[in-house]
């Protein structure tokens, strides 16, 4: 029997230093809230203070007050906060993290994974005939996670993984890093050299490699393709002169250019310092409870929480795996001189 009264709590930052964040989570789950529930569907907001006790106090309200499901926290030591109550209770976590280590066993990470990222702008740089990849990768959790994620996406796209390099973040200097990779790319030229660099970092020192490759790594051949992760995606770099030609992978545009533009209208202007992706994976999680309780689920079985068919969401299809990770559908992007283009469609279907 369909429930009469559905409740998903949504812990947010309410108030502290991160409340601006949590009132743009707040209004996109709204927006969710509006577009897609039924009367039976409440969202009940709550203030987990940016903290992991304010977290946890958070969780035990939402028990008292009947949550069917918890939608957020956002950081992932709330998320680690508020673990235990949940499981003791049987209630499904939708978290906006992006940190994996949290999911499994009713707790989901529907942060943009870079594992998934990776094995879609891999797939498609061998759909276009670069086979020999190298990455080069921050020595810290994220370019660990990208190398991790290279040599599977290798393994499954039949792509060569012809050298992994980490580095320093800290280091000013990459020059020697680059001219290694120049060498390795000369050893191997009679098996095809490396016609694709993954570049998994974002800001001056992407710039910086960029740069470099592009001049360093030529030896009268030409240049490789750079590939990228979603750090790419950001205004300044969508123009910037050493990425052009790049490939990376994102959400389609249509679906959260859409999503952006009705927010907007709604709310005014998102924070500048917040990617709009996380409000929409606030807005993806409240419909998607919202959906199965129209659907007369509100008991949010592990079964209709990870529907193989998926959902769609301010950022197009995605769908909940077993171990608790968000798998999305994801279009691929050329830096242009004329910023950004879509050049490859994100998936009809997973």
């Amino acid at each position: 029997m369909p429930k009469n009264d559905v409740r998903a709590a949504l812990l947010v930052p309410l108030s502290g230093p991160q409340a601006a964040i949590g009132q743009m989570l707040t209004n996109a789950a709204q927006m969710a809230l509006f577009e897609i529930a039924d009367t039976r569907f409440r969202l009940v907001p709550l203030d987990t203070k940016g903290t992991a006790e304010g977290a946890a106090q958070a969780m035990t309200q939402a028990v008292s007050q009947g949550a069917d499901i918890i939608l957020g926290p956002v950081f992932s030591f709330e998320v680690k906060a508020v673990t235990a109550q949940a499981q003791e209770r049987g209630l499904p976590v939708l978290a906006f993290t992006t940190d994996r280590t949290v999911a499994g066993n009713g707790i989901y990470a529907l942060g943009y994974l870079p594992g998934p990222q990776v094995t879609r702008v891999i797939g498609f740089a061998r759909s276009q005939g670069r086979w020999h990849v190298a990455v080069l990768a921050r020595a810290d959790d994220y370019g660990r996670a990208v190398a991790e994620a290279a040599q599977q996406a290798a393994v499954v796209q039949g792509a060569d993984l012809v050298a992994v390099e980490f580095y320093d973040p800290a280091q000013p200097d990459f020059t020697t890093l680059v001219q290694r990779l120049a060498l390795r790319r000369a050893a191997l030229a009679a098996r095809g050299g490396i016609d694709a660099v993954l570049i998994a970092d974002d800001g001056p020192r992407l710039r910086t490699l960029a740069g470099l490759l592009t001049t360093g790594l030529g030896n009268g051949a030409a240049p490789p393709r750079l590939l990228g992760t979603l750090l790419w995606d950001e205004a300044r770099l969508r123009a910037d002169p050493s990425l052009s030609g790049g490939w990376y992978p994102a959400p389609p545009a249509a679906s959260h250019e859409a999503f952006e533009q009705r927010y907007v209208k709604a709310f005014g202007p998102m924070l500048p310092h917040v990617p709009a992706l996380l409000a929409g994976i606030a807005y993806d999680a409240t419909a998607m409870a919202a959906l199965l309780a129209r659907q007369g689920r509100g008991d949010y079985a592990a079964t209709s929480l990870q529907s193989p068919i998926g959902f769609l969401g301010a950022g197009g299809l995605f769908r909940l795996t077993p171990a608790g990770l968000a798998e999305r559908g994801l279009a691929i992007r050329e830096i242009t001189p004329q910023g950004a283009q879509e050049i490859a469609p994100a998936p009809d279907t997973f």
